[in-house]
């Protein structure tokens, strides 16, 4: 993977910012069947909104933030999700999402046939001849090099990412503590034999990763040249059926067989009598550390060559987490256990100076929390939703708010700021309507005015509430299966005047 300079986070936090959050899923997709899509359009033919190629559209989008006055855009994970297509439960924590790469873009670097990308619908089937093409070339394609050096790059966690990911596709998917025991726990003989055997699957996989990496390389320099940041999402946790658990078993809490002693989740609270069970593998820390925390400062490292800012997720976890017994099917029965936090985020520094994190430290905090967030200079998360429980001590208010922080008028998990207003009560959509001095109709646009004109450096507003959406939109509703992640607009949304206005608010309030 190309090196790319990230900016210190003092550098980031020295001026007043103003960013939009976008999942890459929301952008319009750019596919091969997006192409058909275009020429059926032409006839009047109803088509569907394809669900993939969705890296096309992102510099289109990137010009748009520019001209609205915004410097930063705040995506979630990118990594190869499984099925419900949470990016927060990937299959690594480490490799990109294969549907993101864009067809068009292929096109124009000729490893697509114009054809093929007009009449074949299948994604995945244009990536294997996008490899083919790339196999084929006469006197070898002029990314050679860069796939060369690519594979020698990443080859710390690539070679267990294809090989784990050509046994899954092996074994119809099934996770890999289900595979055959030599497998399972990564007999020598047996990972051999396999690499044999699917030699070929392996080496499509390496190639759509060095694909994915190097169109989100381009999109980063793209974002650099219009002085947009790029700002990426980390979960603290990684997916029980992930290459990551899989090729480093030592450092989580398995049996024999694989399977978790304890998961994690959060225990029983105001908004969940039963808490939630999340079913994530806990950490072997005592591992973690005895290798000083490699794993997660090769992590860190990927992040940093894809993002300018990184978001820690359940920032609290490397303080206590909740463990609950594999056994039990509610977070009620767990227990928090303490974890080396403050050796994790030193050993990080140590590697990777100038380390730009973000935590994400919503919800109650121990005092000892914020002291660890505060001792590396760590920006902490407000979000303006909850800012109106009629109690002026409310640290979500804007008069309360720290100056080195990040405000949000919502986030993933919150339901569209608009849809949150009109859920209220009679009596608390009046708490709020007084606080902003403005009419129902107002909102959510004097919601996120608010915002800009508050005492936080950075705030960050879903591209929902610059819209408008209300109910319908949201992107995710925590503690649910099915209809989330799908949310995407189009780009006859984004009118001029909408980015015109907002280059007012941002220049208004100095984020400029």
């Amino acid at each position: 993977m190309k090196e790319l300079t990230t900016a210190p986070p003092q550098s980031i936090f020295q001026q007043r910012r103003s960013g939009v959050l976008l999942s890459v899923t929301a952008l319009p997709g750019s596919s091969a069947l997006s192409l058909e899509a275009d020429l059926k359009a032409d006839q009047g033919a109803g088509v569907e909104v394809p669900n993939c190629g969705f890296f096309d559209s992102a510099c289109q989008f990137i010009d748009w933030l520019a001209s609205g006055g915004f410097s930063l855009w705040q995506v979630l994970p990118l990594g190869p999700t499984h099925a419900d297509d949470s990016p927060y439960l990937c299959l690594s924590s480490l490799a990109g999402e294969s549907h993101f790469i864009g067809l068009q873009w292929l096109q124009k670097n000729g490893l697509l046939d114009p054809q093929l990308a007009l009449f074949d619908r299948c994604h995945s089937a244009a990536l294997e001849s996008a490899h083919h093409h790339f196999q084929q070339a006469a006197n070898g394609h002029h990314w050679h090099q860069d796939y060369v050096l690519f594979c020698a790059e990443a080859q710390d966690w690539l070679d267990d990412f294809a090989l784990f990911m050509a046994l899954h596709q092996q074994h119809k998917h099934q996770a890999w503590y289900e595979w055959p025991s030599p497998l399972r726990d990564r007999h020598s003989s047996a990972l051999g034999n396999a690499e044999q055997q699917l030699s070929n699957e392996i080496a499509q996989i390496k190639f759509v990763q060095f694909l994915f990496f190097k169109q989100w390389s381009e999109i980063r320099d793209y974002a650099k040249h219009r002085g947009i940041l790029l700002f990426g999402d980390m979960p603290l946790f990684v997916a029980h059926d992930s290459a990551d658990v899989w090729a480093n078993r030592d450092y989580f809490k398995l049996t024999t067989e694989g399977q978790p002693e304890v998961v994690a989740g959060v225990p029983p609270d105001y908004f969940s009598s039963a808490g939630q069970h999340w079913g994530n593998p806990h950490y072997s820390w005592p591992n973690l550390e005895q290798d000083n925390f490699s794993w997660w400062i090769q992590r860190m490292r990927v992040h940093l060559k894809m993002f300018d800012l990184v978001r820690i997720d359940h920032f609290r976890g490397i303080y206590s987490a909740w463990e609950i017994p594999a056994t039990s099917s509610t977070a009620a029965g767990g227990r928090w256990q303490l974890a080396p936090g403050e050796k994790l985020l030193k050993a990080l520094h140590d590697a990777l100076p100038e380390l730009p994190l973000v935590a994400e430290d919503l919800g109650l905090m121990e005092p000892e929390i914020a002291a660890l967030r505060d001792q590396f200079d760590i920006p902490g998360m407000a979000v303006l939703q909850f800012a109106f429980d009629g109690n002026a001590d409310n640290p979500y208010l804007p008069e309360n708010l720290k100056q080195h922080s990040v405000l949000y008028s919502g986030t993933h998990d919150n339901d569209t700021s608009l849809g949150w207003f009109l859920g209220l009560s009679e009596q608390q959509q009046q708490q709020v309507t007084d606080y902003l001095h403005c009419d129902p109709k107002d909102l959510p646009r004097a919601l996120l005015k608010v915002a800009l004109d508050s005492l936080a450096q950075l705030v960050i507003m879903p591209l929902q509430d610059l819209l408008g959406l209300g109910v319908g939109h949201r992107t995710n509703t925590p503690g649910t299966v099915g209809n989330n992640w799908l949310w995407r607009f189009q780009w006859q949304q984004l009118d001029t005047d909408i980015a015109e206005q907002f280059m007012r608010l941002n220049r208004q309030s100095g984020r400029c």
